[in-house]
Parts: structure tokens; sequence; C-alpha cells
């Protein structure tokens, strides 16, 4: 289920809302009971070939996922910190990958072998099952931190609400345990209050400008001229490939931010806040600070269920290097099963070791710091070569993109009117307000400082507590119109359901 769609917004959500407060004088687990009831449903209703019968085989699969994984993680509670308990741990991880394996990277795989040995004959097509990556690396995350003695004795309800809370399923944040339990127990029998109604509401409302007014409206220029650099029609021009990778940096960033607005505003309709996500990743000043405020729950696990078991920086500064290298193109490859993943995480990987290289030499020369708007406009340029990479249906088309960007096939500009995809006007205007919206307007946490949208804000200075501004948003009368004015500019663009870009991972 879509959280852009009038299924979720006018019939979902009211529903588990009202029912969630109906039953707030209930016992606890049968509130969260109804929680993770309506989320089994939010999660069963995709089917990925509407032409068929829908099958409950995807549920079946993770709650058979669930189950194992929690009596798997008592065990190793039982023996934290054991030579058996560490073997147990090796067997549940290696169960979880080999999973995610036949799922995600069988058929790539398979095509590897074809090409190489002509075996076997038919690459199979396997269907990949909606958000696997995500809860199999956030179950992975709980049997770890079971071993090492950091969870509590839950029970199966409260287990499977951590994995399958509809707000995260599909697309994160990425939660630890301890983050979210902890919290509805300290909501019991509060039900549905009405401060976190207008901020969830308000969350919401901007995760979906974000998305349907803004992400999609940018796909309208990178999606055509993608798919021309992967045709076998003309190639792009040099301004086409400029606009079609830029429109594509600011469609990612919208959509997957606007994605998690509205997973933070849902959560919080229920009195749940989830930690931070993003945090303006394009006015990051380098590589380091763009993984500190890009899918910062992401960069958060990879930190400390691989780069940190690696060595992390404890082995000297070329084990370092090493360990960050592989950190990321491990992450490439998580996203997706394809070379341009691969190519795009080891991209990350070798910029995250040269900026590290870069500040060891600057502070052993005594080098001053690069301008700030240099240095941003740098990182950014950085970030969109990879986002080319990240966006392309493979490595051909990439290069076709690459190539037409650095004047390779030309330095021609926009085509005859025979020949556009996309006009030159209705491409630059949308990226010119994409880029003012990135650069010089505050984002949601920082609009919404006051009353603390997510966990973690006081990681960033400027989203500690301070002075209030004007444009702090408040629950008041001149606020709401606000709010409506938002909702009232996504209706007026509602007029497709497109899916989220993570939804595929």
């Amino acid at each position: 289920m879509l959280f852009n769609s009038y299924t979720y917004l006018l019939l979902f959500l009211p529903l588990v809302a009202l029912g969630f407060h109906l039953l707030r004088n209930s016992k606890l687990r049968l509130a969260l009971g109804w929680l993770v009831v309506t989320s089994l449903v939010f999660y069963g209703v995709w089917n990925p070939d509407p032409t068929q019968p829908w099958s409950p085989k995807y549920v079946l699969m993770i709650l058979a996922s669930c189950t194992f994984n929690y009596f798997l993680g008592k065990r190793l509670s039982a023996l934290k910190h054991s030579r058996p308990g560490k073997l147990l741990l090796g067997f549940g991880v290696g169960a979880n990958l080999l999973a995610l394996g036949y799922f995600k990277y069988a058929g790539f795989l398979a095509g590897i072998s074809q090409d190489l040995m002509g075996w076997p004959a038919v690459v199979p097509q396997i269907v990949l099952p909606l958000a696997i990556s995500f809860f199999t690396f956030l179950q992975i995350a709980y049997l770890v931190d079971a071993w090492r003695g950091e969870t509590e004795e839950y029970h199966f309800t409260d287990y499977l609400l951590f994995v399958t809370f509809f707000p995260h399923l599909i697309a994160g944040p990425l939660i630890h345990h301890r983050e979210m339990m902890p919290q509805f127990a300290r909501n019991k029998n509060r039900g549905l209050r009405s401060n976190d109604m207008s901020v969830g509401i308000t969350l919401l409302a901007l995760g979906l400008f974000k998305k349907v007014v803004v992400a999609d409206y940018l796909a309208r220029t990178a999606s055509p001229i993608f798919d021309l650099a992967a045709g076998e029609g003309r190639d792009p021009t040099m301004a086409e490939a400029w606009a079609g990778a830029l429109s594509y940096s600011l469609q990612l960033y919208f959509d997957f931010s606007g994605y998690s607005d509205m997973a933070l505003g849902s959560a919080r309709i229920f009195g749940i806040r989830f930690p931070l996500n993003f945090h303006s990743p394009y006015k990051a000043t380098s590589i380091v600070d763009f993984w500190r405020r890009w899918h910062i729950t992401l960069s958060r696990f990879l930190r400390d269920y691989l780069y940190i078991p690696l060595g992390g920086n404890r082995k000297g500064p070329s084990r370092r290097y090493v360990n960050l290298f592989v950190t990321m193109l491990l992450g490439g490859l998580w996203h997706g099963a394809g070379w341009t993943f691969i190519v795009w995480g080891a991209l990350h990987g070798a910029l995250l070791c040269l900026n590290h290289a870069w500040f060891g030499l600057r502070k052993k020369l005594s080098i001053g710091a690069i301008p700030k708007p240099l240095a941003i406009g740098m990182t950014f340029f950085a970030i969109m070569i990879g986002w080319v990479f990240f966006r392309a249906h493979d490595f051909h088309s990439a290069k076709t993109m690459l190539a037409a960007m650095f004047g390779f096939e030309g330095w021609s500009a926009w085509p005859p009117d025979s020949m556009m995809v996309v006009k030159e006007d209705r491409a630059w205007k949308p990226i010119i307000g994409g880029l003012l919206l990135c650069w010089f307007f505050p984002n949601t946490q920082q609009f919404m400082k006051r009353y603390l949208p997510a966990l973690g804000m006081k990681e960033f200075k400027d989203l500690r507590p301070g002075p209030h501004r004007w444009w702090h948003w408040r629950p008041t009368i001149p606020w709401a119109i606000f709010t409506l004015a938002i909702l009232y500019g996504v209706g007026r663009e509602f007029d497709k359901v497109s899916e989220f870009i993570y939804f595929q991972f």
C-alpha cells in the first residue's frame, strides 16, 4: 500500500488510528496486536502481478522470517558472549542472508554465470518480495544485539510490531528495537493525542508535497532522458544529460525524504517518534558529511554492524580505508543486484577514503578549509555523478549519460522540437526550484523543530533547542491553514499513483 494513495490516506490510516484509540483502555498487548494485524494487511495488499490472483505467500514469508528470528534471538540472549552463541549467531545471519541472496541476487549471479559459461540456459525470473532488504537487515541487527546482550525479553507481539509496524516497514527508517518498544510502553492507555495528531498530519502533508508535487514533477524530466540513454535511438545531448542527472538527483532526495517524512508523520499520530533519516544532505560540505545527513539510519547500521565489526579505524589508517571501501561496496550491493550499484558503492567508498586522507593532510600541513559554497558545490557534483550509476538501466547507459554530460558526444544543447523528449522550459524550471528548496530553505526537521519530529536531532547543532523563529511551525490556526494549503497543492497534482523509488530495494 502506498502512502500517496487515497486508500491509505482516507481509509487505512484513519481506521487504524481509530481502532488504536478505541483500544486505549484495553490491555497493551491488544492495542499492539491491532497494530500488528493492520500492519500485515498494509504489507499484504501488495501484489507483484496485479493480473494474477492475490496470494498470502508473502505475508506468510515475513511471518516465518519474524518467527525464526524471534526464537533464535531468545536463544542467543541465553548464550550471549559465548562461543556456542557466536556459532548460532553465524548460522542465523547466514540463514537470513541466504534468503535475501536467493530473492535478490540469484538472478544476477545466474546472468553472470550464463555470460561466462553458458549455464544456465535460462536466467530465472525471481520476484523480489517487498521490503525484504529492510526487514532482513533489521532482524540481523536484532540477532547481533541479542548475542551482545543488548536486547530485552520481548513478547512475540512486541517483536512482530518492531519488525512490521507499517510506517517503517517498506523503506525505513531503519530502527533499533530499543528505540521503538519503550515508546509503546510509555504511551500505554494514552490513545491518540491532539498534539501528536497535529504534528503527524503536518509531517504527512509535507512529505506528500515533496513526493507528489516536487519529486514526481522532476521525474517527468529524469525518466525520459535516462530512458533515451538506455534506448537504441539517439543519445541525449549534453544539455539533456545534465538536466537528466540534476533532475534525478533532486527527484531521489525529495522522493525518499518525502517518504521518510510521511513515515515519521504516520508514526507520530500514534505517539511514536522515529529516528531522523535526512538532514539537508545536499548542503553537505564533504562526502563524509553527506553520509552523516543522507539515509542516516542506514549509515548508522552500516557503521555499527559492518564497519566497526570489520575493525573500523582501530587497526591503522590503511585498514581503515579498506574497511570503509568494503562497507560502501557492500552498501551498494545491498541496494540492488547490478553492476551499476556495485560501481556506485565503490565510487562512494573511494570518495570517503579520499575525503579522510584529505582531512589528515589538512591537519598535518595546517591547510585551511575550502570555502563552504565551493565545498558544497564540489560535494554535490561528486554525488550527482554517483547517482547517474544508481539510476542508469545498465552500465552502458550510465556511460552514455556521462559521455554526453562531459561533451564526448558533442557540445550540443537542446535538440530540435521534433526530437525532444522533454521541453527545455519544463525541465529547467523544476530543477531550479528544487535546488532553491535544497540549498536556501529549511528542511522539515528545522521547520518542525519546536515539537521534536524525530529522534537523534541533537546530533546536529541547528536542530538542538535554541531561539524560536517566526517560521518554526506551531499548532495554531494560521499554521493549520498553511497545512491545508499544502494539502490543496498536493490534491491538484494527485492525478496518478506512483511508487516510491526505494520500494525497489
